[in-house]
This record gives C-alpha cells, structure tokens and sequence, in this order.
C-alpha cells in the first residue's frame, strides 16, 4: 500500500511529464515508440515509488493490466494469421479484382465507408474489418493511385462506426454494462449524435471522392494488375469468398471471435490448398511469416506478401509495454486523482458531458487500450450523471465517444498501432482523414452545449 494519496498537482506532473516525454521521444529525437514507451515506464514506477509503492507491488499493478488485455493478444496473434491465410487462398486477389470492375475512384470513399460500416456492424469487430475488407481497400486504392491517408481514414471511419454500434461489439456492450445501462437504450442513445455525424462523413467523402480523377497511367495499371493477379491466382468469388463469409456469420451469431477467425484461417488454407496449389509447408511458412507474391508488380507483391504471426510482433510488444505503462498509471492512482479533482470543476450538464468525452481521450492515450479505460471513466462519473438527473444512457454515449472513437487515433495505443501495422500507413498519416472519428465527439459536444440529445432520468 501507498504511505501517501496521490495529489492532484502529482497528477498533473506525471501526466505532462508523461505526454511531454512521448512527444519529445516520437517527434523531436525520432526514437522508437517501444523505447520511448519504456522510459515512460520508469517515470510513473519512479513516481509511484516516491508514494511508498514497493517494486513488487508496482509489478503486479503492472501484470494485472496485462493479464485483462490477454484477450486483445489473442486477437492479435490470430488477425496476423487470418490475414496470411486470406492472401494465401486467394480471396484478397478476388475481391481486389472484381473490386476493380465497380469501385470508380469518384465513388471510392462513400461506397468503401459504407461498406466497412456495414461489415462491422455485422461482425462487431472493427479488428477484422480492418484487417480484412480493409486490406482490400487499401490494395485498390493502390490500384487507382488515389491519396492512400484518404483510403486509411475512411477505413477507419467505417469500421470504427460498427464497432461503436453494433449490438455484438465487445466495446458497445461493456459501455452499457459499465455505465449501468441497457444494451439497447445504449445505442439508441448513441443514435442521436452517431446517425447526423455519420451523414455528414458520408457526404464529405463524397464530396472529396468526386474530385479524385481517373488518369491514363492508372487505367493501364488497373488492366495490369487484374492481369497479374488472374495469372497468378484462380480467382472463382463463388470459391474465394468463402473464408470471410464464415467468418461473418459466425461473428453475426456471436460465436467467440476467437474460434471465428480460426475457421477463417481453416478454411482459407483448405482452400490455398486444393485450388491455389500451395503445399502444406508453404502455408506453414506463410503462417508464421508471409513471403512476397510472384504477380511481376512490385507494390502488389508486397501487399499480398502481408501477414503471418511474426508481422504481428511490433504492434503485440508495443500494446504489452503500452498496457503495462497504463496498469501503473491506474493501480497508483494517478488516473483517479487527476480525474477527480476535474470532475469536482464541472458545474453545467453540457459541460459534463465535454469533460466526459474529453478526459476518456486522456485516459484512453494514457492506458493504451480502450476496455480499462471504459469501466474506469465509467464509474469515475456514474454518480455526477445521477446527481444531475441525467440517463445513464448518455454516460454510455459520452464514454465511447470519448474512447471506442478516439482510442483510433493515438499512435501508441493498442487499436491506433494495430490499425497502423495492418494497414501500412502511420496513425499520423491517417488519423486527419479518419473523419468520423474526429467529428463525431465534436457533434456529441455541440449538441450537448444545444440541449440537443440530453436525456433525462423520467421521474
């Protein structure tokens, strides 16, 4: 136990100390985000320490933290194979090949974001979303030469959509749980602020969309690469689409993610095997770590090349280091102290409700991964949402948004290097143009300040 209570002055050291130090360390002196995350380590342990916290208890604050994220290394570990498997049997080069017949550059952006909404809304994973209708995107987007930041930001905006919405998506229903609320009043709360925010995305991606132009050398690289990929693979849809469609179904009948990715992979393999010729070892290999394709278009291989368990490796060791930096954050206190003496500043509802949004950004970048940070801002303000006679519902509301939403936006977070390694473009390249990301807590924040979408506790 600590001899002393952690101040809200230490606090506010710490954490200044800690954002100055990430950002000295990423931007100023272009070291690794592992390293720097590691230093940022030994500044909260030697903090904590100074509160009379012993080394062992520091560690079992910072194991704890880890052991609740094992699930998320799951997840991890199986999207690398998933991925593989999916280039291996083919589906990636179908859907990259007929994608190329319908998806125009013009309407690229609106119908890819509704497509990836669709898709996590279905599966309640913007994880698996990412990692594989995203992948295709980001291949098409090559394709056409249209600006690729534009393409990630709208993957993540689409996919970030279902996993805030759907009814099977793990961070929709924790933030009920948590905040004390039902499921459904849940997202019906959240439909009031998501729905005007999701149409207003929609019609700047159109907008932006129509603007982007069809060239010469693109159409010739389209025929190119539809050419390679037909020599390369047996590209039959009604065969190929096979791994993602299991995989959604069972994830639409709430099946563990889990087993659903690892029928994906089963399935997938079965297929590189008996229609894409790949031999047992070859898919051992690709298992582990994918090899380049062999279609003669160099961006094409390497896109194709992706995945396998090893590719995983930077994202799981900086989720690891990252989680354990946020269990000693939490576990001494400093987390409870800053937020406390914040909420006690709070004297209007739409006030509330900003500060909500805001200081789960704070606690989402300082823990690293979204669930720890769900429950804690949860709790953390249950009782000033009841004491102002607001529903619980829009607590719910306010903490995804402030979370679920924002978590996709922060380079050294679980979600942001996961999005980031499985995409191939940097959270700072993306993060500008995930455009439903950024305006959705700002549209949450503007009603709230218009007494729009307040919901009050009925008497």
């Amino acid at each position: 136990m600590a001899s002393k209570q952690v101040s809200f002055v230490h606090a506010l050291v710490v954490f200044i100390g800690l954002f100055a130090l990430i950002a000295l360390g990423m931007f100023a002196l272009e070291q690794l985000l592992h390293v720097v995350l590691f230093l940022a380590v030994i500044w909260v342990a030697c903090n904590a320490w100074l509160l009379g916290f012993k080394y062992e208890t520091l560690r079992e604050m910072m194991s704890a933290a880890i052991n609740k994220a094992l699930p998320a290394f799951y997840i991890f570990l199986l999207i690398g194979l998933v991925i593989a498997a999916l280039m291996k049997s083919g589906t990636v080069a179908s859907l990259i090949y007929y994608g190329l017949d319908w998806l125009s550059p013009q309407w690229f952006l609106p119908v890819g974001f509704v497509l990836c909404a669709l898709m996590s809304l279905l599966t309640g994973t913007s994880w698996g979303t990412v990692g594989t209708l995203g992948v295709v995107f980001m291949g098409i987007g090559v394709a056409l030469e249209l600006p690729l930041h534009w393409v990630a930001g709208m993957i993540v905006s689409g996919a970030t959509f279902g996993d805030k919405m759907s009814p099977i998506s793990d961070t929709t229903n924790l933030a009920a749980m948590s905040s004390g609320t039902d499921l459904y009043a849940h997202i019906k709360s959240m439909l009031l602020t998501t729905i005007p925010t999701f149409m207003l995305v929609l019609g700047i991606f159109t907008v932006v969309g129509l603007g982007f132009q069809v060239s010469a050398s693109s159409v010739q690289q389209v025929q190119n690469i539809q050419t390679a990929l037909a020599d390369a693979f047996t590209l039959n849809p009604l065969i190929t689409i096979w791994p993602v469609a299991v995989m959604v179904v069972l994830s639409y009948k709430k099946v563990a993610p889990e087993i659903s990715m690892t029928a994906c992979v089963l399935v997938a393999a079965v297929i590189a095997w008996l229609f894409q010729h790949q031999t047992g070892l070859q898919l051992a290999h690709a298992m582990w770590s994918n090899s380049k394709a062999d279609t003669g278009i160099e961006h094409l291989d390497d896109l194709l090349g992706r995945g396998g368990l090893f590719s995983m490796a930077w994202t799981l060791l900086l989720a690891f280091i990252a989680i354990a930096l946020g269990g000693l954050l939490q576990g001494a206190g400093f987390i409870s102290a800053l937020l406390g003496g914040v909420i006690q500043a709070i004297k209007s509802t739409a006030g509330l409700i900003a500060t909500t949004i805001g200081t789960g950004f704070l606690t989402v970048a300082a823990l690293s991964e979204a669930y720890i940070a769900i429950m804690l801002n949860s709790e953390l303000y249950k009782k000033a949402y009841h004491d102002r006679g607001i529903d619980s519902s829009v607590l719910s509301r306010s903490v995804e948004e402030g979370v679920t939403l924002l978590v996709a936006l922060i380079p050294w977070s679980v979600a942001g290097a996961f999005y980031s390694g499985t995409l191939g473009i940097s959270v700072i390249e993306y993060a500008p143009f995930a455009l439903f990301n950024i305006l959705n807590p700002l549209v949450a924040i503007l009603f709230a300040y218009l007494g729009v979408a307040v919901i009050k506790v009925k008497n």
